[in-house]
């Protein structure tokens, strides 16, 4: 089981990391050869491991090819504890706030994770009975001046918002579409 203070532990996010990536066994990710040789640590990072193939003579370590490749700075515990607080449904300015960053830095952390998660799920179909809705989204109180002076806020700029005139359903009201498996649950 995986505690708290086993994310704290560089050397434990290594090894977590390693178990992930390579359940078999370390593999090359260029070539993909099992005939692997340890080369080293990371001056930097003690626990980050380096390795050398014997199929394509390249040298990668445990973060080539994966989101934190080229990130030589930043702390593995860092990302994973980010990567933990966003399973805890946590937002981006709380996991800022838990992790001493900025909030862009979070925010750049967190839709770096997303991203690499969502490109390798399987994509979802669903079958049987599906609902679908859709919702229309309004933007402000455009061409309600009354609105905007109830409100006591000076009405908007028009200074490069695009064409004159109330605008298109297609232009300024974005539509937003949902659809669900009855007896599944996958959306």
């Amino acid at each position: 089981m995986l505690t708290l203070t086993d994310l704290l532990d560089e050397t434990r996010c290594f090894a977590l990391l390693r178990e992930q990536r390579w359940p078999d066994g370390v593999s090359c990710p260029r070539c993909g050869s099992v005939s692997i040789v340890k080369n080293g640590h990371v001056a930097t990072q003690p626990a980050r491991q380096q390795y050398r193939c014997d199929g394509c003579a390249r040298w990668f370590d445990d973060l080539t090819g994966t989101v934190l490749d080229g990130r030589r700075h930043a702390e593995i515990r860092s990302w994973v504890l980010c990567l933990y607080l966003m399973g805890l449904n946590l937002s981006n300015r709380q996991i800022a706030q838990e992790l001493d960053l900025s909030e862009t830095d979070a925010q750049e952390r967190c839709t770096a994770l997303r991203d690499t998660i969502l490109a390798h799920q399987q994509p979802i179909v669903l079958s049987g009975e599906v609902e679908c809705d859709e919702v229309y989204i309004v933007a402000g109180h455009k061409g309600h001046p009354a609105a905007v002076a109830a409100q006591g806020r000076p009405g908007r700029r028009r200074r490069l918002k695009g064409e004159r005139g109330r605008g298109t359903l297609a232009k300024e009201h974005p539509p937003v579409f949902g659809m669900v498996e009855r007896k599944g649950g996958r959306w």
